[in-house]
């Protein structure tokens, strides 16, 4: 009797799950799975990457963007030390993903062998689910179960598998799980909601912060602003919820945000936070009444002192808000709210369209803007150009991507790689500045080797702009923060793809055309001037760091830079 090798079990109820990709790198402790996956090859395509890092965060990018299952693979040791910042970062934005991690044979676990480390406490902070298969009988179930995990808590599953278990004969006997995924309706009670509903009802200057919980309801949260003339002021990862141009949209709170969104979150005499856990309690009301919408029970007061949570889907709680006609909202803060983003977008427009000798962020997201198809997917890296894409680059129907909680340099290659991956059909692009980039670079050549033809915009200062400005805000003199130059369109030809280095504004609308129409992965290396990424306001104590910082640097050097200088004046009035 034909009996199966465990790894091929293993394959197959990956295959029953829908999984048809992971992202990782063989080696000695995965070989025995790695031959099982090569006889599955048409049913999983293996991404081989340079580097576990990437293949962790890809995973969780996948997750970000499609909701599914993203699936890395390491061996033992230092593969597995190597996938934690991409499986931190899928832990903190509650991506489901699956981490099959080589362990040493099971004769050799404990004896301190070669490249052994105690994979349980290690993976034992990041995961949902974490143990490691003691025998070939346990693995379907263990298996079963891990994925389960990942897509009940959103969050990461670790399964460690030593090499020899896969290789054993899998010999029948009763299961005790299935492939089987099973959804759950969560609504608040009556009680619940008649309360949230008095509270909207008395409000005369309501507001709404809405983060990704609510990407899938976009009319949903509309028609509610709508019937409680509440403006939306968007999280992070929840740009492009809404349009960023609508009328209702206040754009973003905090470092990146805008000054309307500031003021009108100062004066509202009800906060209500809908699928969003924001992380900021210093840019959100001091004393107000608050309500949070969130399918997740644990994310409700868990950073704000709530009045009244709702625990459930925010399409199916806002539609049941929505569906009272009793409101009858004073539409004066809202209209002063419109008012001053009217003259934010105004400043915003002037920015983009200023003539200047060096290239600046906001100019190189005119361009981008320029050549982005409606339904695009944005992979956003972490740093200045965080700040630039969320401030100046309008959504309308695209997807966004950003390691937010965790906020990992590095993300922007990775996750354009996901989305290809993802959706095929549709234009990828990453936005990168050029020390994330450099942390993963190496894996553009993933993108040309499985041709993948996404478009990577680089954003080069040569600095780490983003603690540049940090140290300066503080009010220190930089340190450590200038990067050596490199010439990423020249790496991106002796990768195998196109590459285009942008140095005068005058190039920049060519060169992104040319990105644009690629078939093959392509870098847009454009060499901007240093900004500081100053906020929408400027604290008072933010402003005395920043020119104790300008007073330094003036006896050191006998010189500052005025421009920055002049621009946050501008906004702290």
């Amino acid at each position: 009797m034909f009996e199966k090798r465990t790894g091929e079990v293993l394959t197959d109820i990956m295959i029953d799950w829908g999984i048809d990709h992971i992202y990782g790198l063989p080696g000695d402790s995965i070989n025995e799975l790695m031959d099982d996956l090569r006889k599955k090859k048409e049913e999983i395509q293996f991404i081989q990457v340079r580097h576990e890092e990437t293949a962790a965060l890809a995973a969780a990018s996948y997750g970000k963007l499609t909701g599914k299952l993203g699936v890395c693979l390491s061996i033992a040791g230092p593969g597995a030390v190597h996938l934690l910042n991409g499986l931190y970062d899928a832990k903190e934005d509650g991506a489901p993903v699956l981490a099959l991690v080589g362990q040493v044979t099971s004769d050799e676990v404990g004896t301190d062998s070669f490249q052994e480390l105690h994979l349980e406490r290690l993976f034992s902070d990041v995961a949902v689910f974490s143990k490691r298969v003691q025998s070939e009988h346990q693995l379907p179930d263990l298996l079963n179960q891990a994925i389960r995990s990942a897509y009940t808590e959103n969050g990461v599953s670790v399964l460690i598998i030593p090499d020899d278990l896969s290789a054993q004969a899998y010999k029948t006997k009763e299961p005790l799980t299935s492939s089987v995924k099973v959804e759950q309706d969560v609504f608040p009670s009556i009680q619940q909601l008649e309360k949230a509903h008095g509270l909207i009802k008395k409000a005369k200057k309501p507001i709404i912060l809405a983060g990704r919980g609510t990407k899938h309801a976009r009319d949903e949260l509309l028609s509610f602003a709508e019937k409680i003339g509440s403006p939306i002021i968007v999280s992070l990862l929840g740009k492009g919820v809404i349009p960023d141009e609508h009328p209702y949209c206040l754009g973003h709170l905090g470092q990146i945000g805008t000054r309307p969104a500031y003021h009108a979150m100062k004066d509202t005499d009800l906060l209500i936070m809908i699928g969003t856990s924001f992380p900021y309690r210093k840019f959100l009301p001091k004393e107000v009444e608050a309500i949070q919408i969130d399918v997740d029970p644990r994310k409700i007061g868990k950073r704000y002192p709530i009045t009244q949570g709702l625990v459930g889907d925010s399409k199916a709680v806002l539609s049941w808000l929505s569906a009272k006609n009793d409101y009858t909202p004073d539409t004066a803060y809202l209209e002063k709210a419109q008012e001053q983003m009217a003259s934010w977008r105004k400043d915003l427009v002037e920015e983009k369209e200023d003539k200047t000798e060096r290239l600046r962020g906001a100019q190189v997201m005119r361009e981008l803007q320029k050549v982005l198809a409606d339904d695009a997917i944005l992979s956003v890296d972490v740093g200045n150009v965080t700040v630039w894409t969320s401030r100046y680059l309008n959504l309308t129907n695209q997807k966004m991507i950003v390691s937010g909680y965790l906020a990992t340099m590095g993300c922007g290659l990775p996750g354009a790689i996901a989305g290809k991956i993802a959706y095929p059909d549709k234009q990828v692009v990453a936005v990168c500045g050029d020390g994330g980039f450099t942390m993963v670079m190496h894996d553009f050549v993933t993108a040309v080797k499985y041709n993948l033809p996404i478009m990577v915009v680089i954003l080069n200062n040569s600095k780490i702009g983003m603690i540049q400005y940090e140290q300066q805000e503080i009010g220190h003199l930089n340190y450590e923060t200038d990067l050596a130059d490199i010439d990423f369109a020249q790496f991106a030809q002796a990768c195998g793809g196109e590459g285009y280095r942008v140095q005068n504004p005058d190039e920049l609308e060519s060169a992104m055309k040319k990105a644009a129409l690629s078939k093959k992965p392509v870098i847009l290396d454009v060499m901007i001037e240093l900004q500081p990424p100053l906020p929408g306001k400027i604290t008072y104590d933010q402003a005395v760091h920043y020119t104790e910082y300008l007073i330094q640097e003036f006896f050191e050097k006998g010189h500052v830079d005025m421009p920055p200088f002049k621009k946050a004046l501008k906004r702290l009035f």
